[in-house]
């Protein structure tokens, strides 16, 4: 569960981008986030992902009651052990392999090195992209390094996903993969899910909408 108790937060002393917000998110629910331009789709995202801290509020993942009170480094060490994050842009790693991004943070949460692989082989192959795992990010279409980044997201089996415009750049069949493996990660492996997205295909497969 994933809790948000008066939330508030802007870039600017003087202008709130989220203001006052309460909002319960449950697992195996896929959320659509949805609102104009600047009002804070993406900002709610890292706030509850742990990458930014609020003015006010307080955020509750799961058993941690206020997760944004945490120190740094144990903020880190819940985002690696238990979020997964997708964003409009693969944000890869370009000077290392597919395979190499995608293990990474599953590294760094502590699993070991033959598991992490073992498992990103499988998601690879599951989302069409194994044959690319030695390749470079720049070698891979935008399409394939938006999988690649799906991979590395569900490669701890994350209790919490969140997905940034995850189809912004996304031809009609690329989309329909993430946007299925979002929804199964929900759905199937009891994942909570919040996507931020104008995407009407997004919106119409999500259980629930949060309006910004």
């Amino acid at each position: 569960m994933v809790t948000i108790e008066a939330l508030s937060f802007g870039y600017r002393a003087d202008e709130p981008i989220i203001d006052g917000l309460d909002a319960a998110f449950a697992p195996g629910e896929v959320w659509a986030v949805t609102g104009p331009s600047g009002r804070g789709k993406s900002t709610l995202l890292y706030l509850v992902g742990l990458l930014l801290t609020p003015w006010a509020g307080r955020i509750g993942l799961g058993g941690v009651g206020a997760a944004n009170a945490l120190s740094d480094h144990e903020r880190s060490r819940l985002r690696g052990a238990h979020i997964g994050f997708v964003f409009q842009d693969a944000v890869l790693d370009p000077a290392r392999s597919v395979l190499d991004n995608v293990t990474e943070p599953a590294l760094y949460a502590g699993m070991a090195r033959p598991e992490a692989r073992r498992r990103a082989g499988d998601l690879l192959e599951r989302f069409g992209v194994r044959l690319r795992a030695d390749h470079r990010p720049g070698e891979v279409s935008g399409g394939q390094a938006q999988r690649v980044a799906l991979c590395r997201a569900l490669l701890t089996a994350p209790s919490l996903l969140l997905a940034d415009e995850p189809t912004g750049n996304l031809d009609a069949d690329s989309a329909g993969i993430v946007i299925d493996a979002l929804t199964a990660a929900a759905h199937a492996d009891g994942a909570t899910v919040l996507i931020a997205s104008h995407d009407e295909r997004i919106v119409a497969a999500c259980d629930r909408v949060l309006a910004l």
